[in-house]
């Protein structure tokens, strides 16, 4: 496979010509190791991050916690990145810049208002468009200066604190990442914050789990109020040597090629218990007709025996993807293989992710000839015939669109997608592991 900057646009995916039986290394997970990243930056001495994944969003990470006065090497051949943090005062002035990364723009920016002087936050044109109102309103009125150069509630922003608040309640229907963000930067603050919602309803709650557990791996134990309010201690992070187990959502595709094509695949270090939501996509996979094993050692998919016609069939159903709400394009292809309808729900909120992931792969499917529907919190999928036709796939600039779509190239005959270079977000080796699958 060429190298990722070479890969033709668009770019064909040929079918497999028998069934995978394979095992595949997977890098370390993106969303786990940008939250290691913060925590270490803004720990007292140094720590030493193992397993760590490369990708655009982690470099990104990188780039701006440097750019707040941490030094931090990065090792790529031993997945390894070593952190010398600034003890809870990042520095300032200081002009940071994310990229596409969600993670990275949400999290930095309430780290940036510890600076205590003015800070400017900026990202590239597409993520300049996602939602960031309802963080930068948080900030405020913890006493944050925000001054929005451009649409009020987007990046670029500059803020200037510190905070002198020490509550404050954030909605949790957007982006569960505003409230990460506010955890991960109150532990640095002298006296903690509490962290209300001011919403019942909390969209991907288990990557605020996910939060919590790095935050406590480095010495700062988030508690639960009686009231349902997360009460963050002051006092800072302890510096700590982290594990990063391998992406959930990277491995993901990787498993859905086993049960979309027969074979077996098996990804080595991705625990049955699995920080990141994302690992629940075997649960999806297991009920359409796949066999999943999961123990210490890793996780192994393999798919249903092709029937007579050489297909593979899966089963449909109706799937709440709330809590790991990226997969909802892997589970949009699978289910045109299916022999039943497919519904997912909960996922209304994904309309503002990198692209819109309900209207993004109903168009896609429709492209190949399969029936597709949006509904107000996702969208239904009613496979019938011959099963999808051949289609060059849009993208939209979204890495979630190309590695989901590029998965049906394995079983069909025609595929290609456009823009395959945008997967660098985060796996920049996908299109390798595809081919991988092929040995």
């Amino acid at each position: 496979m060429p190298a990722l900057g070479d890969l033709p646009d668009p770019c064909p995916v040929a079918p497999l010509a028998a069934p995978p039986d394979a095992e595949a290394t997977v890098p370390g997970g993106r969303s786990i190791t940008n939250r290691a990243l913060v925590a270490a930056a803004l720990a007292d001495g140094t720590s030493v991050l193992e397993g760590v994944g490369t990708s655009d969003d982690t470099e990104a990470m990188v780039d701006c916690l440097r750019g707040l006065g941490a030094a931090i090497e990065v090792d790529e051949a031993a997945a390894r990145a070593t952190v010398t943090g600034v003890a809870g005062r990042p520095q300032g002035p200081a002009e940071v810049f994310a990229r596409l990364s969600g993670t990275t723009s949400r999290f930095v920016t309430p780290v940036a208002a510890l600076a205590g002087a003015p800070v400017r936050v900026d990202a590239a044109p597409p993520m300049r468009a996602r939602p960031m109102g309802d963080l930068l309103d948080a900030l405020r009125a913890l006493g944050v200066a925000v001054a929005e150069e451009g649409e009020a509630g987007h990046l670029p922003v500059t803020v200037t604190g510190p905070p002198s608040g020490r509550e404050v309640a954030v909605p949790g229907t957007t982006s569960s990442q505003f409230v990460s963000g506010l955890l991960l930067a109150g532990a640095a603050l002298p006296e903690g914050l509490v962290v209300r919602r001011s919403t019942e309803r909390l969209v991907s709650a288990p990557y605020v789990d996910m939060t919590r557990s790095v935050m406590a791996a480095f010495g700062v134990a988030v508690a639960d109020a009686p009231d349902g309010a997360l009460v963050v201690p002051g006092g800072g992070y302890r510096a700590a040597t982290y594990a990063v187990e391998p992406d959930a959502a990277t491995a993901g595709y990787l498993l859905a090629a086993a049960a979309m094509t027969g074979g077996r695949v098996r990804v080595p270090g991705l625990p049955p218990a699995a920080l990141q939501a994302d690992a629940a996509l075997v649960e999806v996979l297991a009920a359409m007709g796949a066999t999943v094993r999961r123990d210490a050692a890793g996780t192994e998919v393999t798919g249903p025996a092709p029937g007579a016609d050489g297909r593979v069939h899966l089963r449909g159903g109706t799937f709440d993807l709330t809590a790991f709400s990226d997969m909802a394009p892997t589970v949009a292809v699978l289910a045109a293989l299916a022999d039943e309808p497919v519904e997912v729900t909960g996922v209304g909120f994904i309309r503002g992710k990198e692209t819109d992931r309900i209207a993004a792969p109903v168009t896609e499917l429709r492209r190949c000839g399969v029936d597709a529907a949006e509904t107000d919190d996702g969208f239904v999928v009613r496979p019938g015939g011959d099963g999808p036709h051949g289609a060059t796939f849009s993208t939209y600039d979204d890495h979630r669109m190309a590695m989901s779509f590029a998965l049906l190239g394995l079983v069909v005959e025609g595929v290609a997608v456009r823009d395959p270079g945008c997967v660098a977000k985060t796996f920049p080796g996908f299109f390798t592991a595809l081919d991988d699958l092929r040995r």
